[in-house]
């Protein structure tokens, strides 16, 4: 199964190290020797749809990496698989369209990627560079600003004597008390609050000119922020690449819980489960959720077994419709995935990351968008050996609230009934 890996797409990186990471990132995936082998022929299937789709979009990194982990799993990996050797004629096909279509494909891609890459670290450069040129500049202008600071102040202390009028004294007797100043003459000091406010402000009697404001033109040029924070480095910063590691959005029309109600109602009635597959398609990086494929099943008060699955993937086949999850029902209990559900889900989530499990409880009227827990749930389950109802342990817990989903309530669901 394959892993997250955290975006280390950045312009500030080389060039050949970032495609060495996308390769890594393409190389991720593991085959599950329990899992039937049939399910990873079909897994590539819709792997190449999604890589397609990615194209013809010109997300070229991410139709990259879907190429890499077709070619890795057909060429390397599904060699492992006790069954490999029961499928020689998918094998056959596989290799020939490796060779002819997909390998060319992701050859090119990689040199477009490559000429990208170097695009934007050469930018990256170009950008460092003239800010460290800009950054010179200012710290000269803060040194040239210190120093008149400093001729400033050296003026201002030599002018200091001039602020005191030469008939400003007190006249003292020998011998006798000090008489009081002569209060008028006080009227000819001249106060710092008494200085004419603009940019040429002259000392009274004198040629001296102070520039207006110099310490605080001078706080302001020591104190003012960059434009731009060095500490922040430029990056290729795309939300719509499979290298950030997060699930893609999900959607579901806001319908899909009451229409496959009402197709189940005879079986929830009985107190039987109904189970469907939930299939759409991929754009933008989003997936869409758009048909309901009810296949010819088997269900009992707590589960549903489907059958013939090959229908199902020639419906998806035909309609270019890619498996984004499942749906049942619930007739009596609450909105949860039990250890079976558990089971039936690993498969699911495995093949797509974001597959959802919805559980449709009528009785409590409630549904549950659940998958299992990515760092913990997942891996636990897929190594599980054990079958039908088994207990598993809660903590830490196995599956949780679906948080990258988001109803449409403008899209209505399609339902094809391969029961009838």
């Amino acid at each position: 199964m394959s892993k997250a890996v955290n975006n280390m797409s950045m312009g500030d990186v080389e060039p050949q190290e970032r495609m060495k990471h996308l390769s890594h990132c393409g190389n991720l995936i593991e085959v599950d020797k329990n899992m039937p082998v049939t399910r990873y022929y079909r897994s590539g299937t819709e792997m190449l749809r999604m890589a397609n789709v990615y194209l013809r979009e010109g997300n070229h990194e991410n139709a990259f990496i879907l190429y890499l982990r077709y070619m890795t799993l057909f060429i390397e990996k599904i060699r492992q698989h006790p069954d490999y050797g029961s499928v020689k004629a998918e094998v056959r096909d596989i290799n020939r369209k490796i060779k002819d279509e997909i390998m060319p494909t992701t050859e090119k891609l990689r040199a477009k990627l490559l000429t990208h890459y170097q695009r934007e670290y050469e930018q990256f450069l170009a950008s460092k560079e003239a800010e460290r040129v800009k950054e010179l500049e200012r710290e000269r202008e803060r040194e040239r600003e210190r120093q008149r600071q400093k001729e400033r102040e050296k003026a201002g202390s030599s002018a200091i004597p001039s602020l005191i009028p030469a008939n400003l004294h007190v006249l003292i007797d020998e011998g006798t008390q000090p008489t009081a100043p002569d209060l008028g003459l006080l009227d000819q000091v001249v106060y710092p609050n008494d200085f004419p406010t603009g940019a040429n402000r002259s000392l009274p009697g004198s040629g001296l000119l102070l520039p207006a404001a110099s310490e605080a033109a001078a706080d302001k040029t020591t104190n003012s922020k960059p434009s731009f924070d060095r500490n922040q480095k430029p990056s290729y910063n795309r939300t719509d690449s499979l290298l950030a590691g997060s699930l893609r959005l999900v959607y579901v029309p806001g319908d899909t819980m009451e229409v496959f109600l009402k197709l189940a109602l005879a079986n929830t009635s009985k107190n039987i489960e109904t189970c469907g597959v939930l299939a759409g398609h991929l754009s933008q990086n989003q997936l869409y959720i758009t048909h309901i494929i009810t296949p010819q099943q088997q269900g009992t008060p707590d589960s549903c077994n489907t059958m013939h699955e090959e229908q199902i993937f020639d419906v998806q086949d035909q309609m270019q419709l890619i498996t984004l999850g499942w749906i049942h029902t619930h007739p009596t209990q609450t909105a949860f995935l039990s250890s079976v559900d558990l089971h039936t889900h690993c498969s699911y989530q495995i093949m797509m990351p974001e597959a959802l499990a919805i559980v449709c409880a009528p009785k409590y009227n409630t549904t549950g968008f659940f998958i299992l827990t990515p760092h913990y749930g997942l891996d636990y389950i897929a190594q599980c050996r054990q079958s039908g109802f088994h207990p598993h342990p809660n903590d830490p817990p196995l599956f949780m609230e679906a948080q990258h989903i988001r109803m449409d309530n403008q899209a209505k669901i399609k339902v094809i009934d391969l029961r009838r």
